[in-house]
């Protein structure tokens, strides 16, 4: 399950049938309108993203929330929290079911100082990916942050929460850019929290950042690619220069 916190607690859950237990509020992934749970449905656990108590009976709000499961329902990538069902829990009310994830958000991972060079090459790949997938499906969403960004515990494999309140035929540019921006954001970050320096990384971040620069996730992941394989051309070219080396001092020794 993804892990509990002295911040979280267990809430009563009154369930005849057994179907559900073990109730957990979890405030570290809470959002504007919704509040999130972790709980067991038939002895699995699963999470729960239901309207907070003051918006609950609003049916503006209420159709909000149908409308997110409805745009999230159909998608389905490995670096996306999985939606599974919208049910009416006891003692939530009517809540989008999704996948439950073994592991930590960024957030907690920059403030605890427990990043790694996996979650940096992650970043590049598994998140560059994850939004390069929602933008082919013209899913609209709320700004991609440390908050809604978990890593598993063993392999540090990227989940990404939060993924689409809605759907058009075609997304703005504005939405595009938005994506750019706050990859940005989130990767200075990390960088600002790392105990070495990246300048090749900390360049495209900034970037990123500047409207006039990468128009797409596809401009996005051809630099960063570039940057590897320049890196990996350096790294030849000293291969082969030592081994020159190493073969013109056997043939001097001879």
């Amino acid at each position: 399950m993804t892990y509990i916190s002295k911040e979280e607690k267990k809430i009563p859950i009154d369930d005849p049938s057994g179907k559900w237990s073990d109730l957990y509020l979890m405030p570290e992934w809470e959002e504007k309108y919704y509040d999130v749970f972790t709980v067991k449905k038939y002895g699995k656990w699963v999470m729960l993203k239901a309207l907070k108590k003051e918006y609950a009976d609003n049916p503006e709000y209420q159709a909000m929330l149908e409308k997110e499961f409805d745009v999230r329902y159909n998608l389905c990538h490995p670096n996306i929290v999985m939606v599974n069902d919208l049910e009416v829990v006891p003692g939530v009310g009517k809540a989008i079911i999704t996948d439950d994830v073994y592991g930590y958000s960024l957030r907690r991972l920059i403030d605890e100082k427990r990043l790694t060079p996996k979650i940096v090459h992650r970043l590049q790949t598994q998140l560059l990916d994850a939004m390069e997938y929602i933008q082919e499906n013209h899913v609209k969403h709320i700004p991609i942050t440390p908050e809604t960004i978990i890593f598993t515990e063993y392999n540090e494999n990227l989940k990404l929460t939060n993924v689409g309140f809605d759907q058009s035929g075609k997304l703005s540019e504005q939405d595009t850019r938005a994506d750019i921006e706050s990859y940005g954001k989130v990767v200075n970050e990390v960088l600002d929290n790392l105990p070495t320096s990246l300048p090749r990384l900390r360049k495209i971040a900034h970037k990123c950042e500047d409207k006039k620069s990468f128009r797409t996730v596809a401009d996005l992941q051809l630099a960063l690619e570039k940057r590897a394989s320049s890196q990996l051309y350096v790294l030849i070219c000293v291969f082969i220069v030592m081994m020159i080396g190493l073969l013109v001092w056997l043939t001097f020794k001879e």
